[in-house]
C-alpha cells in the first residue's frame, strides 16, 4: 500500500511538472511568434545581388500551401484523433483488453483509447511548439534575407553609391519599401513552414510504423508514413519555387524538426519503455528481458 501510495504521488508529481514545462513552452512560442519582444538581427545585402532580387511572391495567404491549410494540418485533431482511431481499431483484441484504466486512486475511469490520445498530444504540442521556438529563435539570430529582400526593400542605389554591384550594404536604414514586408523578408533562416511540416510527418510516421506493425498489412504502415513525408518535402519544394526560401532554409528547416519527432519517439517513449521493462538491455544484464507478449513492433504503443 505504501509502495502505491508513493507511486502514485509520483506520478501526479510528475504530471503537474509536466504541465508546468508544457504551459511555459506554449508561453515563449506566443512571445516569439505574436509579438515584438525579440527583433531580427539587422544584416546587410550586396547591391543587386541576384539571389536576393527575386520577385515578391506576396503575402504568405497568396502562396499554394496557405498557412491556414498547413496549420490547420499540422496542429488539427482531426488528423491525430484519426490516427489514434485506426490504431486503437488495429489492436482492439491485444492492446486493449481492459474496458476500464484506473488513474488517480479508485475514483476516476478513462477509456483506454481516450488516455492513449491524450498522452499522444500531450508530446506531440510539446514536440510542435518546441519545433517553433527554434525556428523562431534561428530567424531572429541571424536574420537571414530572403530571395525577394530586394523587391521589397526598394533600396536607393543612387543614395548608397551602389554603382559597383559588389557594395556592400550595412545601413540599418538603405530600405525604403513596407516595414513589414521588409520584416518578414529578413525571417527565413530556417523555414518554420519546412519544420513543422516535416515534424508532424515523421512524428506520425515513426508512430504509426511503430504501432501498426503487421497488424493492418504489410505496406500499410510504410504506405502512410511514406505519404505523410512526401507531402511535407512538397512543401519545402513549394517554398523555392515560389521564390519564398532558399534551398538553405528548406533544409535547415527539416532537419529541426525531424531531429526533434526523432528525438521525442526514441529519445523520450524508448526511454520509458526501457524504464517499464518493454525493451531488454542486454548490455547491462546478460541476457534478454523482454516481455515476451510484447512485440518489437508495438513497444511504442505499450508504453503510451
Amino acid at each position: 500500500v505504501m509502495y502505491d501510495n508513493m507511486r502514485d504521488l509520483r506520478d501526479s508529481t510528475m504530471l503537474y511538472f509536466q504541465v508546468v514545462i508544457l504551459a511555459a513552452t506554449v508561453m515563449l512560442a506566443y512571445y516569439c511568434e505574436f509579438t515584438d519582444t525579440f527583433s531580427p538581427a539587422q544584416q546587410g545585402f550586396i547591391c543587386r545581388d541576384p539571389t536576393l532580387a527575386k520577385p515578391d511572391p506576396g503575402p504568405e495567404q497568396d502562396s499554394l500551401i496557405q498557412p491556414v491549410i498547413l496549420y490547420s494540418v499540422v496542429g488539427g485533431l482531426p488528423v491525430i484523433s484519426s490516427v489514434e482511431l485506426v490504431i486503437f481499431l488495429l489492436h482492439s483484441n491485444s492492446l486493449y483488453d481492459q474496458d476500464k484504466i484506473v488513474v488517480m486512486d479508485d475514483c476516476c475511469y478513462v477509456n483506454p483509447m481516450v488516455r492513449r490520445t491524450f498522452r499522444f498530444l500531450g508530446v506531440y504540442i510539446f514536440g510542435l511548439f518546441s519545433t517553433d521556438i527554434f525556428v523562431n529563435a534561428g530567424q531572429l539570430v541571424t536574420g537571414s534575407l530572403a530571395p525577394y529582400f530586394l523587391s521589397v526593400c526598394q533600396p536607393n542605389y543612387t543614395a548608397l553609391s551602389c554603382q559597383d554591384t559588389a557594395y556592400f550594404v550595412s545601413q540599418s536604414d538603405a530600405c525604403t519599401g513596407d516595414p513589414d514586408d521588409v520584416m518578414r523578408a529578413r525571417k527565413t533562416f530556417p523555414s518554420k513552414e519546412a519544420a513543422l511540416s516535416l515534424y508532424t510527418a515523421v512524428y506520425l510516421a515513426m508512430y504509426i510504423t511503430s504501432c501498426v506493425g503487421s497488424s493492418g498489412g504489410r505496406l500499410t504502415g510504410p504506405l502512410l508514413s511514406m505519404s505523410l513525408v512526401g507531402l511535407a518535402v512538397l512543401t519545402g519544394i513549394n517554398r523555392v519555387a515560389e521564390y519564398r526560401n532558399h534551398w538553405s532554409d528548406i533544409i535547415a528547416g527539416q532537419v529541426i524538426g525531424g531531429a526533434i519527432a526523432v528525438f521525442l519517439l526514441c529519445g523520450v517513449f524508448m526511454a520509458a519503455a526501457k524504464h517499464l521493462g518493454f525493451i531488454s538491455v542486454p548490455m547491462l544484464t546478460g541476457k534478454s528481458d523482454t516481455l515476451p507478449r510484447v512485440s518489437h513492433t508495438s513497444q511504442l504503443c505499450h508504453v503510451i
